[in-house]
């Protein structure tokens, strides 16, 4: 005899998993580029590891709040966190960290130039860097490195002596720091010390903190919609400031070598 189900017992919902990494993606006035990047950071990971998408819309004036509303339809691991003004990159990108449900983050700029098909090769050399150098994962950064840029000569030029001065002050051995893809875990990234222009020093932080960062080669793109929001006068001198400061910040580090500690009384 054969037995129909009962209707008091319906079929399980399907398990939705935490995800493992957010993607924080920030963004001013870049309406053109939602959908084409969004939908590439689909394909990227989807199957690959539970992952959320937050982009962090930093005050646009163009259709780029029009546009993650509708996308929020066709994708809804996408959450979005809106300045009411413009806050700058590195604000924006710790709105999108702190937002962030994922222990790990990857950064991406918003304007399609990075590769998100890069962040699983990513993933996995996070996990072999922390069993070769024998540190806690979190204290792990996977940062991006440009190949055959992508951009004029002018944005070449700067980038490079940027990073020249960066590099011999620092010492973070990270040749291309300004790149927007990297990999790092979020609540290492919420103890940094915070100001403008952080994003830029991410690798020399993790460095201050004892953490272990590794450059890896990443794809470029040329930007196909959309202006640029940098130039040579806000790439190159306007982080002098905060080069000096992140001198001052490594210079009065100090990370103990622990040998014992006692664990926490439970209530």
């Amino acid at each position: 005899m054969t037995q129909t189900p009962s209707s008091d017992f319906p079929a399980p919902a399907s398990v939705v998993l935490p995800p493992d990494v957010a993607v924080v993606v920030p963004v001013k006035n870049e309406a053109d580029n939602i959908f084409p990047l969004i939908r590439e950071i689909h394909a990227a990971l989807n199957g690959v590891v539970p992952f959320e998408i937050i982009y962090v819309d930093d005050g646009s004036d163009d259709e780029t709040p029009a546009r993650l509303d509708e996308a929020q339809r066709e994708f809804p691991m996408l959450r979005v966190v809106r300045h009411a003004n413009s806050c700058g990159q590195s604000q924006a990108v710790h709105s999108g960290v702190r937002a962030a449900c994922a222990p790990w983050v990857a950064t991406l700029d918003g304007d399609g130039q990075n590769d998100p098909a890069d962040i699983p090769a990513m993933l996995a050399e996070r996990d072999r860097q922390a069993t070769a150098n024998n540190v806690p994962l979190a204290m792990v950064m996977i940062a991006g490195h440009r190949q055959k840029r992508q951009d004029n000569g002018l944005r070449k030029l700067s980038s490079r002596v940027a990073n020249g001065i960066r590099s011999s002050m620092l010492k973070d051995d990270t040749p291309d720091s300004g790149c927007g893809l990297k990999l790092f875990a979020r609540a290492t990234f919420l103890a940094f010390p915070r100001f403008d222009h952080m994003h830029r020093f991410l690798p020399a932080l993790m460095r201050r903190e004892g953490g272990v960062v590794l450059s890896v080669r990443v794809n470029h793109r040329p930007r196909e919609r959309g202006v640029s929001k940098y130039g040579l006068w806000n790439r190159l001198w306007v982080g002098i400031v905060d080069l000096f400061g992140v001198w001052w910040l490594q210079r009065r580090a100090r990370n103990p070598r622990v040998v014992r500690q006692d664990p926490g009384q439970t209530r």
